[in-house]
């Protein structure tokens, strides 16, 4: 399970499983329970980099992000680090 630090949301970190492309068991950390959980209902099992860009670029408020935009942000983290394990794998 990977974990990230959020930063300008209520939130303070999220966590989740990438298989196959596919996020699962996303939980944050603080925020809104009952939102976030709904985002995580929602999410299961979606294709992670189409839930990032669904989410990449919403806003709270006037907060300049969101917890989806901070999903999106690991997201993609998540997947770049995915790839550069994979080519590192078939480099070796």
């Amino acid at each position: 399970m990977a974990s990230y630090k959020l930063e300008g949301t209520c939130a303070q970190e999220v966590s989740f499983d990438l298989r196959e492309g596919k996020v699962h068991d996303i939980a944050f950390t603080r925020g809104c329970k009952g939102n976030l959980s709904a985002l995580g209902i929602l999410a299961e099992g979606m294709d992670a980099r189409e839930l990032s860009e669904k989410l990449g670029g919403l806003q709270c408020g006037e907060k300049g992000t969101s917890c989806g935009d901070q999903l999106s942000l690991a997201l993609r983290r998540a997947l770049n680090q995915a790839l550069a394990d994979a080519q590192a794998g078939t480099a070796a």
